[in-house]
């Protein structure tokens, strides 16, 4: 696969820092590979030359997979990394684990890590191509990419369409990358959530804000609904998950009040019976799996343009 044109940055550190044009050329590239992965055989030998280190400090399950899998097609070594079973947790820095890994002549770094901005620090400290594979609370691009990818295959071009960002977005790396990829693409972004799930700042990036579910799906073409993070909440935002599920959940009944028909989408894990209900997961609606090999297609183009800058 060959092409003339180039991203503007040599690593994916955060949507913030894309150009609507590199956004489009991943697009591009990702429809490509998207038939490469549903031919017979479905490698093809563009990283032939390439290693590639997965970090992940931060457990993962689907994220990490569909790294690998999109390396392991673009015919790449493959390096994979645990923070649970490595030097970290005998006190070795980021830097001094990365300097060690990159000795063994890596050339691209995939990682996630619960500190935001570690992958900047990197950046400015090795050579190696990042991809930022989810910071804290601050960007997960990858994935950001695979959802309004998957919203353009369904609804067509964003630019004018409503997008619902439903739940937990304060705690949300996701939220924030989609709201960045969606609003440079011209989409029109509401998010909706309890107040205490909203941050105070959001209004502040250009969408619209909304504590009425009922309301917000009705206005919407597509509901991507997020996550309840307990694991990140310090303190109590909601009074319990029941409450939650009542006020925000999404259920085939309010679906069923809905004037058009919309799109469901989620970045996974699903807590079913909480944000949303397995008769909505598993509906006509949902794009839930379509995202999964999505993010197969669009990490390989984003690993191909990258490689391609080397």
């Amino acid at each position: 696969m060959a092409t003339l044109q180039q991203l503007s940055t040599r690593h994916v550190l955060g949507i913030k820092y894309l150009t609507e044009a590199d956004i489009n050329l991943i697009f591009e590239t990702a429809e490509e590979f998207k038939e490469v992965i549903n031919r017979p055989i479905k490698k093809v030998p563009s990283l032939r030359d390439i290693t590639v280190a997965n970090l992940f400090f931060e457990n993962s399950t689907r994220t990490r997979i569909s790294f690998e899998l999109a390396e392991k097609r673009l015919s790449a070594d493959v390096v994979n990394f645990s923070a649970s079973s490595s030097s970290v947790k005998k006190g070795e820095t980021l830097l001094d684990t990365v300097n060690n890994i990159l000795s063994m002549k890596v050339d691209m770094v995939v990682m996630r890590h619960p500190a935001p901005g570690a992958h900047h620090f990197l950046s400015r400290h090795i050579d190696a191509n990042i991809i930022n594979a989810g910071d804290g609370t601050h960007e997960h691009p990858t994935q950001a990419l695979l959802d309004s990818f998957s919203m353009r295959e369904q609804i067509g071009d964003l630019r004018g369409k409503n997008i619902a960002i439903i739940g937990d977005i304060l705690h949300s790396r996701v939220a924030l990358s989609n709201i960045f990829c969606l609003t440079k693409l011209g989409a029109n972004v509401r998010v909706c959530g309890p107040p205490t799930l909203i941050p105070k700042y959001i209004k502040e990036l250009g969408v619209e804000v909304s504590y009425d579910i009922r309301d917000t799906l009705h206005w919407c073409d597509v509901a991507n609904i997020l996550r309840i993070q307990l694991e990140r909440q310090d303190l109590r935002y909601i009074p319990s998950l029941r409450e939650y599920a009542q006020y925000f959940g999404v259920s085939r009944e309010l679906l069923d009040e809905l004037d058009k028909p919309i799109v469901i989408m989620h970045p996974g894990p699903i807590n079913r019976g909480v944000e949303i209900t397995s008769e909505v997961a598993d509906s006509e609606h949902s794009i839930i799996l379509q995202q999964v090999e999505n993010g197969v297609a669009v990490r390989m183009a984003v690993l191909y343009l990258l490689a391609a800058m080397r």
